[in-house]
């Protein structure tokens, strides 16, 4: 796989989200089929692995660290701090908390679970609005101090945050939603990345799905997928935005690729330093992501790609009224 920039790092320009594998779309996959998925990864040239200390209680993490820990060099890991579950009542409950002992304590925590002596890329997860972007921060700067940590990075925050984050410590890579049908990081946050050497790494590039044409029916969708809170995904509007994929699928035919690689051939093409990590449960389509990197898109494409699907095309907003209130993303 050809490489990007992130940081100090070369990594393979299409990295593995690895929260699929025990976090928001259902049940967590089986050890075999992990260990089956990550190993299956590396080989097909990823070698930036993406991870929480939210993602399945910690369990991600743990997972991550015990299928890899054996190819530990191969690999730029990542990671992220400041949002965690917690149980209330019995119950279990997502809490944002960017308080310097809570996130010094999450590294911490990380690290015995990845069992790993150092975290190459460790970002907070949300900024935690009731802590200064500056106090959070600079805990975070102290686990490089202390070699936690190599370089840092943000998630789900604006151009204006960035730079004064930026300025108490260099941040490597901003973490946030973009896709065709998810473009707000156009509205200011990509170039400021641009600006300021600073890694843009695009989540859920396939649209949790949607890009590769493969959810057909939202309500065989399961009873904790995080999709059913999404308006996009709500029954009506996703009808309509199924509409699209029908000239979508054509554009694949035209480039001769598969729906998925088409999305991340699109992102790749948007800029060099964007890094996209889609995630799977299924090495299959572990494979097939990465063949994205052998794609390469015409401007005839890449222009009908643009006026098809796009802020103005997608029926829904990309979260609900709590998910939301919790991102500090610009908005259209």
């Amino acid at each position: 796989m050809q490489k990007r920039a992130l940081g100090n790092f070369q990594v393979g320009r299409i990295g593995l989200g690895c929260m699929n594998l025990d976090h928001g779309y259902g049940p967590a996959v089986s050890e075999a089929d992990g260990e089956r998925a990550l190993l299956g990864a590396l080989e097909a040239g990823y070698s930036l692995m993406d991870t929480a200390t939210l993602y399945g209680g910690g369990l991600n993490e743990e997972r991550v660290g015990r299928v890899l820990r054996a190819h530990r060099s191969q690999i730029v890991l990542s990671s992220k701090c400041g949002m965690e579950i917690t149980r209330v009542d019995g119950k279990p409950v997502r809490v944002i908390d960017g308080g310097p002992e809570t996130l010094m304590r999450q590294c911490e925590d990380s690290l015995r679970r990845l069992n790993t002596e150092v975290i190459d890329l460790y970002y907070l997860h949300r900024w935690d609005k009731a802590v200064s972007i500056e106090d959070s921060v600079g805990a975070m700067a102290r686990m490089v101090e202390k070699g936690y940590v190599r370089a840092l990075g943000l998630s789900e925050v604006s151009a204006a945050t960035l730079r004064r984050a930026h300025a108490v410590h260099p941040i490597a890579a901003v973490q946030t939603e973009y896709s065709l049908w998810s473009r707000n990081a156009e509205i200011a946050v990509l170039n400021a990345c641009q600006e300021l050497g600073v890694a843009f790494v695009a989540f859920s590039p396939l649209a949790r799905g949607y890009l590769s044409d493969l959810i057909s029916d939202v309500s065989a969708l399961h009873a904790k997928d995080i999709r059913r809170t999404m308006p996009r995904f709500e029954s009506a509007n996703y009808a309509r935005n199924r509409e699209l994929l029908t000239p979508y699928r054509a554009l694949s035919q035209q480039a001769g690729c598969t729906p998925a690689q088409l999305a991340l051939a699109w992102l790749l093409q948007k800029a060099p330093h964007i890094i996209p990590i889609p995630g799977s449960q299924r090495l299959d389509h572990i494979v097939d992501n990465a063949g994205a990197d052998a794609v390469q898109l015409s401007s005839d494409v890449i222009a009908a790609l643009d006026v098809l699907i796009n802020q103005s095309t997608i029926v829904g907003a990309r979260y609900d009224a709590q998910a939301s209130s919790e991102v500090d993303t610009e908005a259209f």
